[in-house]
Order: structure tokens, then C-alpha cells, then sequence
């Protein structure tokens, strides 16, 4: 039945035909103890005609078989066909069921008072049996009751689809913002790993070139510190790369703490910037999260500086853990003239300054951003450059996170 139930719905028209045939043929079987059923038949098919239409134009169709109704009650009255009621009582159940179903109720009551009527009228009139009258009534009320309940459940079953649809889209999107996210996460953490190690090894590099002839020993340190900066960022690159595969990617990171910062330093001693490092606190216990955007700020921070800082340039890197944060300040000396200071974004809520095209202060920005800390960034009065990021310690319900997890 669900094949031919699927192309009644798809074939509307059609279904209403074959409606309006069973009920002509219904009409034709009482045509032996009719007086005139040359007026029957010529009734029961203008009658099968309009309701063929109850869909297309529902109203018109109702009227016109009511009007039908009355007719067929009149000419009974003038020519007495049978018995048996007036033809098109049958129709008018149908035409209510379709108003109340399809079409606005008030208009269908308006139909129902005045299939009231004609009953009525057919009683009076024509001494219709009792029998009769109540049978088509109850017919009126059983087609009103049937068609306020599918009209009921339509409506319940296109509000769940619109949900269901609604909550699909946002699924959808939701599934769009966690892949755009977790690209932006990965994005971050592989510049931060190899534009570190590259911006050293390029000022490494040009030292060398420039030591070559004069200073051979100088250049072969550099070219040793070339080596162990491109091994040491191969091995960190995997290690991240690693983490990133895994589950636990945000909570695992055994690698970043005190030591590592002080292997970043060391490793930015040995590229040619002067470095001071003061730590305060137990940073070793800080959530991995913190530890890694300490690491990073740092790291970051220190790349600027050997880049930006000058012929000898110095950097002063300040790590301090209070009771419901962890601040990390890191000043440069001035830079040197026409260099290219850090990149700089205008974001609300974080203080930049200088211009440029990378994407150092802003991978920063987002990483701070993302753990609920504060990031300022910019130029010194006196010359230099600052960058003090405050990261809180229980960063769990700030409104950065609580995005993510959702």
C-alpha cells in the first residue's frame, strides 16, 4: 500500500477524481427506485465534477455542491425522486472534511450551519426520515472531529521536521566551527615551531656569511647552531605533530615547563641575543595548557627580539606565578633603524603597536585569547618593545573556552 499510498500524495488531482468517481457510482446504485434519474444521474455527475476540484479550489468546489444540495433538495420537493434523501448529502462530508482540513475553520463552520440548514430544511420540507437526518449529522461531526485531528498531527509533524532541520544546520555548523577550529589549533602550533626555528636559523645564517673570512671559528659555531636549532625544531615539529593526532592533544604536553624554557633561552643565547631569565613560583605545576602558552609566548617573544633587536640585541624575560595566574613579561632593546617591527593586528581588547605583515603577535593573541589571559603588546617610551601576557590559572569557565567545548 505505501507505493500507492506515496502517488496518491504526489498526484493530488488524480486522487480527488477517483474520490469523486466512487461517490457517482455510490449516487448511480439507488437510481432503481428513482422517478427521474435522467435529474439523478445529471446531479451525481455535476456533483462528482465539483468535488473533483476540492483541492485545486477548495471553496468554490464546497459551494458548488452545496448549491447542488439545495438544488437537488427543490427539485425533490417539486419532483419527488425516491425516498431516500436528496443526492449529494455524501459530497457535502466530504467538502466539510476538506475545508477543516485544508482550509480556514471559520469558513468551514460557516459551512457546517448551513449543511445544518439544508438538513433542516430537507426534514420540513421534504419529511426526510429522522433516521436520515441523524445519520448524516453524525457523518458532519464524525468528518469535522477526523479532520481537526489529521490537521493536528500535520502540524505537529511539520514543526518536529522544522526542528529536526533546524538542529541538522546546527549540527552542521557546529561540526564546520570544531574542523575550523582544530585548523586554526594546528595552524598555531606549527608556526610557532618552525618560524621559530627558522628566524634563527636565518640569523645564524647571516652571521655566518659575514664571519666566513674573517672569523672562520665564529662561522662555524653559527653553522653548529644551525644544525642543532634545524634538529632540535625537527624533533619538537614530530612531538607536536604527534599530539596533535591524539585525543589529548590540549592536556598532554610533558615536554614545556621551566626546563624548556630554559632550553629556549639557552638556544637564543647561542643565536646572539643577550638573554636574562628571572622565574618566580612553582611554574612546573601549572596545568600543561598554561605551561604551553607560557612556552610559546616566550618563545615567540624572544624570536622578535633577535630578529628585530639590533646588532646587540637584548632581552629581559620575566616568568611569574601568583596564586590565580601566571604573568609573562619579555622586553627588548630598542630596534635597530628601518628594521621591521613585530606584526600587529587591531583586535578589541589587546594593545598593538608598530605594522607589519606575519602573523607572531597574532598567533599569540589567540593562543592567550583561547586560554582566557590578557595579551598587551607594543613600543616602550624609552625605546623597545614589550610583550606581558596574563594567563589565569583556572581558565575553565572563561567565555573562550566555553566556546570551544560547545
Amino acid at each position: 500500500m505505501r507505493p500507492l499510498t506515496t502517488w496518491f500524495r504526489s498526484h493530488p488531482f488524480a486522487a480527488d477524481g477517483l474520490l469523486a468517481a466512487a461517490l457517482f457510482a455510490l449516487e448511480l446504485t439507488g437510481l432503481a427506485g428513482v422517478g427521474e434519474p435522467v435529474v439523478t444521474v445529471a446531479l451525481a455527475l455535476a456533483l462528482a465534477t465539483a468535488l473533483a476540484w476540492r483541492r485545486r479550489a477548495p471553496l468554490v468546489s464546497a459551494w458548488a455542491i452545496y448549491a447542488l444540495l439545495v438544488l437537488g433538495i427543490v427539485a425533490d420537493r417539486i419532483v419527488r425522486f425516491s425516498d431516500a434523501p436528496p443526492p449529494g448529502q455524501l459530497f457535502a462530508v466530504v467538502m466539510l472534511y476538506t475545508l477543516v482540513l485544508y482550509r480556514d475553520r471559520r469558513l468551514a463552520a460557516l459551512y457546517a450551519a448551513a449543511l445544518l440548514v439544508a438538513e433542516l430544511a430537507s426534514r420540513l420540507v421534504l419529511g426526510t426520515d429522522f433516521v436520515f437526518t441523524a445519520f448524516f449529522l453524525l457523518l458532519y461531526l464524525l468528518a469535522w472531529i477526523t479532520a481537526a485531528y489529521l490537521g493536528a498531527r500535520r502540524a505537529y509533524i511539520t514543526e518536529v521536521s522544522a526542528r529536526l532541520a533546524v538542529a541538522e544546520a546546527d549540527r552542521d555548523r557546529r561540526a564546520v566551527d570544531a574542523v575550523s577550529a582544530e585548523r586554526t589549533r594546528i595552524a598555531r602550533e606549527l608556526h610557532d615551531v618552525v618560524a621559530h626555528a627558522v628566524s634563527v636559523m636565518i640569523v645564524q645564517a647571516d652571521g655566518a656569511g659575514y664571519a666566513l673570512r674573517a672569523d672562520p671559528d665564529r662561522a662555524e659555531a653559527a653553522l653548529r647552531n644551525i644544525s642543532a636549532t634545524g634538529r632540535s625544531a625537527l624533533a619538537e615539529l614530530r612531538r607536536t605533530v604527534a599530539l596533535l593526532r591524539t585525543d589529548d592533544a590540549g592536556t598532554a604536553h610533558p615536554e614545556y615547563g621551566t626546563a624548556a624554557l630554559a632550553r629556549v633561552v639557552e638556544m637564543m643565547r647561542a643565536a646572539g641575543l643577550t638573554v636574562s631569565m628571572e622565574m618566580t613560583g612553582d611554574l612546573d605545576a601549572v596545568p600543561p595548557s598554561i605551561a604551553l602558552g607560557v612556552h610559546r609566548v616566550v618563545q615567540e617573544s624572544l624570536t622578535n627580539a633577535l630578529r628585530h633587536g639590533g646588532d646587540r640585541p637584548r632581552a629581559a624575560v620575566v616568568v611569574t606565578r601568583a596564586d590565580d595566574a601566571v604573568t609573562v613579561s619579555v622586553t627588548n632593546t630598542p630596534r635597530r633603524p628601518g628594521a621591521t617591527p613585530p606584526p600587529d593586528t587591531a583586535v578589541p581588547g589587546v594593545e598593538l603597536a608598530g605594522s607589519g605583515s606575519g602573523f607572531g603577535v597574532i598567533g599569540m593573541r589567540e593562543r592567550v585569547a583561547v586560554l582566557g589571559g590578557d595579551l598587551q603588546a607594543g613600543s616602550l617610551p624609552a625605546g623597545g618593545w614589550r610583550v606581558r601576557a596574563v594567563l589565569p590559572l583556572d581558565p575553565a569557565d572563561t567565555p573562550a573556552q566555553e566556546g570551544l567545548r560547545a
